[in-house]
């Protein structure tokens, strides 16, 4: 886990043109600076989603549930070659065929770790079979399950501290795929304040 914290990640502007770069656990001790990253939502044939729940290990929002994958290209990488590394990773799936569907800027702080997410995140679907055989690591991932997207939106209504702050926002964009969204609260605003992804 600590050589991820030390690899690189593109610092963005809100328009997520490059302004330089910093390591992962540079960008997010508070108050965060605003980087490149993707969420991958895999989806099955009956249109589910693979939610992972994030390993206790995790230093930010450990045992959330949240998008099947997601992660931080390295500068100059693209999108899918790092999601792809991710993917093998942490569920121990070959390669799949991604697609972007949008963009989700989005701030959090984890109150159990201090950490901050402040994110240019690309979200990114692929589809897959009903029977996909995934070997999830379990330094990456506590528990796996098919969801309905929609159900998924409702659930973050009604019990919201379950999920990563970025998962409704990523659900959003693979149901209404646009450009960027923004999470709405200002930064001084945004709910998790500290007290991390």
């Amino acid at each position: 886990m600590m050589g991820r914290e030390e690899h690189l990640v593109e610092l963005v502007d809100d328009g997520g043109r490059v302004l330089g770069e910093t390591t992962v656990a540079a960008a997010h001790q508070p108050p965060g600076r605003l980087h490149r990253a993707f969420s991958v939502l895999l989806v099955d044939p009956a249109s589910r989603v693979l939610l992972q729940q994030r390993a206790a290990v995790k230093t930010r929002f450990p045992l959330r549930w949240a998008n099947s994958c997601c992660g931080h290209p390295l500068p100059g990488q693209s999108l899918t070659d790092a999601a792809n590394r991710r993917i093998a990773e942490e569920l121990g799936l070959g390669p799949v065929d991604l697609s972007e569907v949008g963009v989700y800027l989005y701030y959090a702080e984890d109150p159990a770790t201090g950490r901050v997410e402040f994110e240019y995140d690309h979200v990114l679907r692929a589809e897959v079979p009903a029977d996909l055989p995934i070997r999830p690591d379990p330094d990456e991932v506590a528990d796996l399950r098919w969801v309905d997207p929609v159900a998924v939106l409702a659930d973050l209504d009604t019990d919201p501290r379950a999920y990563a702050p970025w998962l409704g926002g990523v659900v959003n964009r693979l149901l209404h795929p646009v450009g960027v969204a923004r999470s709405g609260a200002p930064a001084d605003e945004a709910p998790e304040r500290s007290g991390g992804r």
